[in-house]
């Protein structure tokens, strides 16, 4: 059985990933958007696997909508972001199941 390349030494972020993550290079703070271009909620599994490598992280609780994750990028998401597209690294695990939300980035 071949072995799985998916583990947490994983230093590139996926298409979808890459996408959420520059969203926040221009706003304050480094906030990232709950939403996406077009008007859908952003994955929880995107959110999830971005936090998990430490590219975002948790900002602060909604009191109104406690579900939702509001996050901003690290400066490990930073550096991320600098290599994204080189190749050389697998992405972190997240289902892409939405070939569509690829096809937009």
């Amino acid at each position: 059985m071949a072995k799985s390349r998916r583990s947490s030494s994983r230093c590139t972020p996926s298409d979808v990933q890459g996408a959420w993550l520059r969203r926040g290079l221009d706003q304050p703070g480094g906030k990232l958007p709950l939403f996406d271009e077009r008007g859908q909620r952003v994955k929880k599994a995107t959110v999830e696997a971005c936090l998990k490598a430490g590219w975002a992280e948790r900002w602060f609780d909604n009191p109104l909508k406690p579900d939702w994750l509001v996050c901003r990028l690290t400066e490990t998401g930073r550096t991320a972001l600098d290599g994204h597209g080189h190749g050389d690294a697998t992405p972190v695990g997240e289902p892409q199941d939405d070939a569509r939300q690829g096809a937009l980035i």
